[in-house]
């Protein structure tokens, strides 16, 4: 059983859709079905999409925490945009 080709980047899905793919992933790996070639390309798919939704949750808990700080609570830009704006 091959991988299947995936249109788009992980950087384009929404998080929920890169949770589904890395949960494909595992499942393919668990059947223990896959060429070792095929294992190691899924096997890297499913770091690459671990580290996206790392990345995300991240995001995720920075914005949270500013919302937090700001006391009237109208903030809800990240902040890995605001340093990108504000070298």
């Amino acid at each position: 059983m091959a991988m299947n080709d995936q249109t788009g980047s992980a950087s384009e899905e929404s998080f929920e859709a890169v949770i589904a793919r890395l949960e494909h992933v595992v499942e393919q790996l668990e059947q223990g079905e896959l060429s070792l070639e095929d294992s190691l390309r899924v096997f890297e798919e499913g770091v690459k999409l671990s580290r996206e939704g790392e990345r995300r949750l991240d995001d995720a808990e920075r914005t949270v925490e500013l919302l937090l700080a700001d006391k009237q609570g109208t903030r809800t830009r990240s902040l890995d945009r605001e340093e990108n704006e504000n070298p």
